[in-house]
C-alpha cells in the first residue's frame, strides 16, 4: 500500500467540501481516500504544502498538444489533414507524442489533464481524447478515447480549403458537408440496429468513427468563433439530437441567452491575446462572466499551441477580473472543465475514490502572478516538488526534454 499525506495548505476541494482552511488530503495507491482535517496516516509520507493553495490537478479542456509538437514546424504538425475536408476516423491518440516538451512544462505549471485533438481546419476533423501530462506513453496517459469528435465551423475551413478552389469555399457548405455525413452516418448506424445480417451495412471506417456521436456516447466539439457560426452549431444539434459543446465561442457573449436555452456548455478561449483574424475581433474578458450569469457552464481553454498549457490560471485570472465570481474561475479549469468533458468521475475536484490528482500553489494562482506551482502529484505520485516529501531523496525525471 502507497500512501500520500498532503497537509497544511489552504485546501479548494472544488466539491461538496468546500474550502478547508489547514486540510489535508490522503491519496492511497493512486486514488484519493480522504479529505479533511485530523487524518489519521501514521505511515504516509507527508507533503508539506506550507500554507499554499491546495487544488484539484488543473484541466485544460481543449488543446492541441503533443499534435502540434514544440519549436519543429512541419515534421511535428499533425494538428490538420488538409488532404481532405472530412476526416472523422482520425484519431489523436494515433498523433500525440507524449515526450514534447510542453507536457513536463504542464506539469510544473499544475495542468494535471488536457483535452488534446486535430486541429480545425476541416469541418470534420477527427477525435479528441482526454489524458494526463505524465507518462512515457500514450497508453500510460490516456483517460478516454475517443472524447469527442472535432468539427469547425467558419473561418478557418473556409481558409484551408477555399483559397485552393476546394469544397468549402463558403459557410454554406461547411455546414451542407457536416450535415450530410452525419445524416449518412444516422443511417449506417440504423442500418447496423437492425437484426437481418443481409441489412447490415459494408464497414466505413469514416462512418464508423461517427457511431459514438450518433448515440450520444460523445459530444461533438465545435470549434466556433462567430455568432452566426454558433447558432449553425446549435441548429445541426438539435436537428440530429446529438450532443456538443461550443468551444472557442468568441461571441457566444452576445448570444448568452440563446446558448443557456440550449443547454450547452462553452470551453471558451483563447484569451489574453491579439485578435489575429475578423471572427475573434469581437473578443471580450467579460464573455466568461456573461456566459456564467446566463446560466451556461464554462470551462477555460488554452487552446495550446495559442497558449502555454501553464498559462491556464492567469486565463481563468483575467476573466475574474473581467467579472467573473473567483470560485467559478477556479471550476472553470477544474470541477466545470471535468463536468463538460465528461471525466468528472475521475478528475476536476478533491473527493473520496477520485484519481490522485493535487496541485500545490504558493499562493492564489488565478489572482497572484508571482505565485509558483511548488508541487504536482498525478495519479498518487509527486511529479514535481519531490523534494518537499518526507523520507525522499533527490529526484529527476526527463519528461521530453524537461527537467522536472
Amino acid at each position: 500500500m502507497r500512501e500520500l499525506l498532503i497537509e497544511n495548505g489552504r485546501v479548494l476541494t472544488m466539491g461538496p467540501q468546500g474550502t478547508l482552511e489547514n486540510g489535508q488530503v490522503l491519496i492511497r495507491d493512486g486514488k484519493i481516500a480522504a479529505v479533511g482535517t485530523g487524518l489519521d496516516a501514521p505511515e504516509a509520507q507527508v507533503l508539506d504544502a506550507q500554507g499554499g493553495y491546495v487544488l484539484p490537478g488543473l484541466i485544460d479542456a481543449h488543446c492541441h498538444v503533443g499534435i502540434y509538437e514544440t519549436a519543429i514546424g512541419f515534421p511535428g504538425d499533425d494538428g490538420n489533414e488538409t488532404s481532405e475536408p472530412v476526416t472523422p476516423q482520425l484519431r489523436a491518440i494515433d498523433g500525440v507524442y507524449p515526450l514534447d516538451p510542453e507536457y513536463g512544462l504542464a506539469v510544473r505549471g499544475g495542468v494535471t489533464t488536457v483535452a488534446t485533438g486535430p486541429g480545425s481546419s476541416n469541418p470534420i476533423a477527427g477525435e479528441f481524447i482526454a489524458m494526463k501530462t505524465w507518462g512515457m506513453t500514450v497508453e500510460d496517459m490516456v483517460l478516454r478515447s475517443p472524447l469527442a469528435m472535432k468539427m469547425a465551423f467558419g473561418e478557418n475551413p473556409k481558409g484551408s480549403f477555399g483559397r485552393k478552389g476546394h469544397m468549402p469555399v463558403t459557410r454554406m457548405a461547411i455546414s451542407a458537408l457536416i450535415r450530410d455525413t452525419l445524416y449518412r452516418a444516422r443511417e449506417y448506424v440504423e442500418k447496423k440496429d437492425k437484426g437481418d445480417p443481409a441489412q447490415r451495412p459494408g464497414y466505413d471506417i469514416r462512418l464508423e468513427a461517427l457511431e459514438p456521436v450518433i448515440r450520444r456516447q460523445i459530444p461533438i466539439k465545435a470549434h466556433c468563433h462567430r455568432a452566426d457560426d454558433i447558432m449553425t452549431v446549435l441548429r445541426i444539434a438539435k436537428e440530429l439530437d446529438l450532443l456538443v459543446t461550443l468551444d472557442h465561442c468568441t461571441e457566444g457573449y452576445l448570444i448568452a441567452d440563446k446558448i443557456a436555452e440550449s443547454g450547452c456548455p462553452v470551453i471558451l478561449g483563447p484569451l489574453g491575446g491579439f485578435p489575429q483574424k475578423p471572427e475573434v475581433a469581437l473578443q471580450s474578458l467579460e464573455a466568461a462572466g456573461i456566459l456564467f450569469r446566463a446560466g451556461v457552464k464554462v470551462a477555460i481553454m488554452t487552446d495550446l499551441p495559442a497558449n502555454h498549457l501553464w498559462y491556464l490560471p492567469i486565463a481563468a485570472g483575467l476573466c475574474v477580473g473581467a467579472g467573473l465570481p473567483e470560485e467559478e474561475g477556479f471550476r472553470a479549469i477544474t470541477s466545470s472543465a471535468a463536468e463538460i468533458l465528461g471525466l468528472q468521475d475521475r478528475v476536476g475536484s478533491l473527493e473520496p475514490g477520485k484519481d490522485g490528482d493535487v496541485v500545490i500553489f504558493s499562493g492564489n494562482p488565478i489572482r497572484d502572478l508571482w505565485c509558483r506551482c511548488t508541487a504536482a502529484v498525478v495519479d498518487g505520485v509527486v511529479r514535481h516538488g519531490k523534494e518537499s516529501v518526507s523520507g525522499q531523496g533527490p529526484y529527476q525525471k526527463n519528461n521530453g526534454g524537461m527537467q522536472l
